[in-house]
């Protein structure tokens, strides 16, 4: 009898555990996603995610503005505990003429770059999304996710204020069901900051 009840006990406790890992996981296999380390910043690399195409592309050459979402977010263990997360959005815009890409990441560090191809464009914004490592140990793991999905004027409005994106708005944004053209999950770990390769220095420390 106490050997059937250890044993319901550990399983509960499993249940428990893995109900609470689902957050983190469940998107693992919606694609890859690549880490790398400057020696201050963690950089994201999903060689399979295409976002200047379909109905934002489509948007673009009718000479509307894009805006993107994005979160990055470093979980201590595999349960979803939350170390460090940064939001940013990426606004893009297609030059009709030149047949060129320009993007913007607003806000403190904001950053810009024109004339771009669509390949050059998702390059240059997957360089510039990074998630600082300060205070991590090399040695501990640690998991990571990647959030990215278009939005609608209305949301847009209500998320961005004088002093940038709210950040409670955009986490509410991000929990609930997408309602923009697109939506993308990518998770990778655990990962450990000894083992990861390192990318080049980008100027600035990022948030």
């Amino acid at each position: 009898m106490a050997q059937r009840a250890r044993d319901s006990r550990i399983s509960r406790r499993s249940l428990l555990l893995a109900g609470l890992a689902i957050p983190l996981f469940q998107a693992r296999g919606a694609g890859v996603l690549d880490v790398s380390f400057d020696g201050d910043n963690l950089h994201v690399i999903a060689p399979d995610l295409h976002f200047l195409t379909g109905k934002p592309l489509e948007r673009l050459k009718n000479a509307d503005t894009v805006t993107f979402l994005t979160q990055l977010t470093v979980y201590s263990d595999e349960r979803g505990t939350i170390y460090r997360r940064i939001p940013e959005r990426l606004v893009v815009s297609y030059n009709l003429w030149e047949e060129k890409f320009a993007v913007t990441i607003p806000g403190p560090y904001k950053r810009s770059m024109e004339n771009l191809t669509a390949a050059q464009a998702e390059a240059w914004c997957f360089d510039q999304l990074a998630i600082s490592a300060l205070g991590m140990t090399p040695e501990r793991p640690f998991w990571m996710k990647f959030e990215m999905r278009t939005t609608e004027r209305r949301e847009l409005a209500g998320l961005v204020g004088d002093s940038g994106i709210s950040l409670s708005s955009l986490i509410d944004i991000f929990s609930r069901a997408p309602s923009g053209e697109i939506s993308w999950t990518r998770s990778a770990g655990p990962l450990r900051l000894k083992d990861l390769p390192r990318t080049r220095v980008l100027r600035g420390r990022i948030g």
